[in-house]
């Protein structure tokens, strides 16, 4: 990541994208300013920023449909801005990857904490165990995943032939959790507090969907679970390959 952060605001209206942007500009972030799903495509050819601040209530194209095609084509974190904070919508645009949302409008001291939070979960230095849990000494960097070997300095997941998968920082920062915690039952409620990750209710189902989401690219058989096995009534638990 850069010194200073770069920064795309995405919201079609002028004064709330501005003030956005200089308040982010006076906390030292590099800053660029689109009204839309295609001004914020054409930012990105040019260069791919560290952050998306994304409104979700826009009339040519919404928010949701930009996540989508975001998540499809690269790894950028996106924070949502929801002015109806509908719980529907945060939790669709949760499984379609996004990192967080804040409800418009927003207080920008807010706002610039959950910046700073997401970069620190997808920043490469973000990279450090859970307190109180350490990793195997010498799975520090890898760590087996069913099919697929997460690489915890590059915050990448590949398979055996180095292929890349994508991932979003939310599953990314579970899977740092369970890598950093195996043959230990976690329940929701810890997986949260462990990946930092706030407002327990709407994550609470993300949770349940991003497993879902993980399990399709690690699991042998998605459908018969047995990297990451759901313990009932008890949560979630990581089964390393004892190979």
């Amino acid at each position: 990541m850069s010194q200073n952060p770069h920064i795309i605001i995405v919201d079609d209206e002028a004064p709330a994208r501005e003030m956005v942007g200089d308040y982010l500009k006076m906390h030292g972030f590099t800053v660029t300013l689109c009204d839309g799903g295609k001004s914020l495509r054409a930012a990105i050819e040019v260069t791919t920023p560290d952050l998306v601040v994304l409104d979700l209530n826009m009339p040519e194209e919404d928010g949701l449909s930009i996540i989508r095609d975001l998540k499809s084509r690269t790894n950028v974190p996106v924070i949502m801005l929801t002015a109806t904070a509908s719980p529907i919508d945060r939790v669709v645009g949760l499984e379609l990857g996004a990192d967080d949302y804040i409800a418009k409008p927003c207080e920008l001291r807010e706002l610039m904490a959950r910046v700073r939070s997401v970069l620190r979960r997808s920043g490469p230095k973000a990279v450090t165990a859970a307190a109180g849990a350490a990793a195997p000494e010498k799975t520090d960097h890898l760590v087996r995943f069913g099919t697929k070997w997460l690489d915890l300095d590059a915050q990448a997941l590949r398979d055996d032939e180095g292929n890349e998968h994508p991932l979003t920082a939310s599953e990314y920062g579970l899977l740092k959790v369970f890598a950093a915690n195996p043959k230990r039952v976690l329940s929701r409620e810890r997986l949260l507090e462990l990946a930092n990750a706030r407002d327990a209710e709407a994550f609470d189902r993300a949770v349940d969907l991003r497993i879902m989401r993980i399990r399709r690219k690690i699991e042998p058989d998605p459908t018969k679970p047995a990297v990451i096995r759901t313990i009932r009534g008890g949560g979630y638990l990581f089964s390393p390959s004892e190979k």
